[in-house]
């Protein structure tokens, strides 16, 4: 009976050996996969495309207004200088 005692609990310290082991594995490797998931989201998740794609959106935008600026500065400037060359006496600083 003392043999049949002493083999039950090598193969249980076996299993809790092997039970613990593994628990520590699995919690590991949900962990890593977690961790991944997350960083993957954050470098190519939706909320970092949406980002992007309206700041070029924003860039393109922003390039037209300059230009459609530029040329009413450019018309305004014209008609100032027509003014004052018309009326000198007008336009004195």
């Amino acid at each position: 009976m003392s043999e049949d005692l002493k083999d039950y609990r090598a193969q249980k310290d076996k299993f809790d050996l092997f039970r613990g082991s593994t628990f520590k594995f699995l919690i590991t490797g949900l962990v890593v996969v977690i961790f991944g998931v997350y960083i993957g989201t954050i470098l190519f998740g939706s909320s970092s495309l949406d980002v992007l794609l309206g700041l070029q959106n924003d860039k393109t935008l922003l390039h037209e207004r300059i230009e459609a600026l530029k040329k009413e500065n450019a018309l305004l400037q014209k008609t100032y200088f027509e003014l004052r060359q018309l009326d000198p006496d007008l336009y004195k600083e």
